[in-house]
């Protein structure tokens, strides 16, 4: 009996032993955007871990004031390290569904603008876009036109209604009235040419196949990072725009299949 006992103890010993080794290879070795316990590093690539790394700047329903101010301002401070200036914005409360907390704006520094600026948002949805831009936007610019994106041309971000402005009561509040969404309607290239959702999405406008190409490509990219990406692919709602939200469920839009019918506007 005291054998097995023994048998046993040394058994957890090992494992433990083993365990550890593991740990100090990966937190060593591995990448840290793919190490969940990592901080986010706003410079690196996506990884397995980037969406639970950006999750830990989410203000939660149940945050006391002072915790909420404590998460948010750890978002803002890793924005500022990476390079981006941004301020903090008085929280969004228009009573009921329309409220949001963690608000920032974005106001210069190593990002593409969003035009028109001034946007408010959630503090971690500017951090997804960040990464968007860093990651996807701008290396799919080169890549497609051989220029840099100059600005986003964009139809906002906060705005206190329920999905496709409906006034039915049962439809679903829109993730806009969270300032947790933003809709991306262009780019402006640096050498002066614009692609647009809503004329290059079909490769029939101004920048033909090679606009719709880059479209895709950055839908791609933000199909990543956002929890939901929708498209002029998914209904007349969005003939226009990319919508991109950080809901918590996730729906990326590549097609029109109908198996993509989760509402989020």
């Amino acid at each position: 009996m005291r054998k097995d006992v023994a048998d046993f103890w040394i058994f957890l010993w090992e494992i433990g032993v083993a365990l550890c080794a593991v740990f100090f290879l990966l937190n060593t070795f591995a990448p840290p955007q793919d190490l969940f316990w990592k901080p986010l590093d706003l410079s690196r690539p996506v990884g397995r871990a980037t969406a639970a790394q950006v999750s830990d700047f989410e203000v939660r329903a149940d945050d006391s004031p002072e915790a909420a101010e404590g998460v948010t301002r750890a978002c803002i401070d890793a924005l500022r390290a990476a390079g981006v200036e941004v301020e903090r914005r008085p929280d969004k409360d228009d009573g009921g569904f329309c409220a949001a907390r963690g608000v920032v704006r974005l106001t210069g520094g190593d990002v593409t603008p969003l035009s028109p600026g001034g946007l408010e948002m959630r503090c971690p949805l500017l951090v997804r876009y960040v990464i968007w831009d860093r990651q996807t936007l701008r290396p799919e610019a080169r890549r497609h036109f051989g220029a840099e994106p100059a600005r986003v041309e964009n139809l906002g971000s906060y705005s206190c209604r329920r999905i496709y402005g409906s006034t039915n009561a049962t439809d679903r509040p829109s993730e806009h009235a969270r300032a947790n969404a933003l809709d991306i309607s262009g780019v402006v290239l640096s050498d002066g040419r614009r692609v647009s959702v809503a004329g290059d999405w079909a490769g029939q406008g101004g920048t033909g196949e090679e606009g719709a190409g880059f479209l895709r490509a950055v839908r791609d990219g933000a199909c990543r990072v956002f929890s939901t990406v929708l498209t002029p692919d998914y209904n007349a709602a969005h003939a226009d725009h990319l919508h991109l939200d950080a809901a918590p469920f996730r729906l990326c839009v590549r097609d029109r299949s109908p198996a993509a019918r989760i509402e989020s506007g």
